[in-house]
C-alpha cells in the first residue's frame, strides 16, 4: 500500500517529468469514460468535454503552465495522424454504399461546407466583430490542423481557432443527436455524414459511438469538409467580409 511518504516523492518525480501531462491526460479520459457508461451512453456526458474540464481544473488548482502540461500532452497529440488514417478502415468497408451515394454526398458536401464558412463570417461580422476575428471563425468546422492553418493565411488567430473547433466538436456531439430528432433524420448515414462534416473529428468520434455506418459516413465527411474548407475559406471568407462591410 502506498503511504503518504512514498506518495509525495512518486508526485516530486512525476512532476518533474513529461509524464505528468501524459498521465493526467489519460486518467482524466478513463474518468470521463466512466462518467459517461454510467450515465448509460447519454451524448450530454460526452467524455472529452468532461476530460477537458478535469484537466483544466486540474492546471488551474496546482498552477501548472499549459507548456508544461503540454510537454507530456504531446505525446497523445501526435496520435490524431494515426487515428485519422486508421479512419480509412471502416471507409473502406462502407465503399460500395460510398459509391451508389456519390451525388447526394457530393451535394450535402459543398452546402455543409459554404454554410458553415459563410455563416460563421457572416455573423460575426454584422455583430461587429473585427476582420481578425471574422477570419478566424471561418474554418472552424474544420479538423484543428486545417482550421488552424487556413486561419493563419487568413490573418486570423490560429490558437483561437483551435478552441473554436475544439467547442464545435464538443457541441455538435452533444447536441446533435437531438437536432436530428427533431428534424425526424433517422438515417445513420445521413446522421454521420452531418455530424462529421459540422463537428470533425469529435464528432465522428460520437458516430462510432452510436454505429460503424454511421461513424464511417462520419469519417468521410470529416475529411472532405477538410478539403473543401481549405479551398472555399482562403476566398470565400473576404468575400464574405467585403460583401457585408
Amino acid at each position: 500500500m502506498l503511504d503518504l511518504a512514498n506518495f509525495s516523492h512518486f508526485w516530486v518525480y512525476l512532476s518533474a517529468s513529461p509524464l505528468l501531462g501524459l498521465t493526467m491526460t489519460l486518467c482524466a479520459y478513463l474518468a470521463a469514460q466512466r462518467i459517461f457508461v454510467f450515465c448509460k451512453g447519454s451524448p450530454l456526458a460526452n467524455p472529452v468535454a468532461i476530460a477537458i474540464a478535469l484537466v483544466a481544473l486540474v492546471l488551474l488548482v496546482s498552477g501548472m503552465s499549459y507548456q508544461r502540461y503540454f510537454a507530456g500532452a504531446q505525446f497523445v497529440h501526435f496520435l490524431l495522424g494515426p487515428a485519422t488514417v486508421a479512419l480509412a478502415v471502416p471507409l473502406v468497408r462502407q465503399l460500395p454504399r460510398l459509391r451508389r451515394a456519390f451525388v447526394p454526398l457530393a451535394c450535402a458536401l459543398v452546402a455543409g461546407s459554404v454554410t458553415a464558412i459563410v455563416s460563421a463570417v457572416a455573423v460575426a461580422v454584422l455583430l461587429g466583430a473585427t476582420p481578425e476575428l471574422a477570419a478566424t471563425l471561418g474554418p472552424k468546422s474544420a479538423t484543428s490542423p486545417i482550421a488552424m492553418a487556413v486561419s493563419e493565411r487568413l490573418g486570423g488567430i490560429p490558437a483561437f481557432t483551435a478552441a473554436l473547433v475544439i467547442g464545435t466538436g464538443i457541441f455538435g456531439a452533444v447536441f446533435g443527436r437531438y437536432v436530428f430528432d427533431l428534424l425526424r433524420i433517422v438515417s445513420p448515414a445521413a446522421r454521420g455524414f452531418a455530424l462529421g462534416l459540422a463537428s470533425h473529428g469529435i464528432g465522428t468520434a460520437r458516430a462510432f459511438q452510436v454505429s460503424p455506418e454511421m461513424g464511417a459516413f462520419a469519417g468521410l465527411a470529416m475529411g472532405l469538409n477538410g478539403a473543401m474548407t481549405a479551398l472555399l475559406a482562403p476566398w470565400l471568407v473576404p468575400l464574405v467580409m467585403r460583401w457585408l462591410a
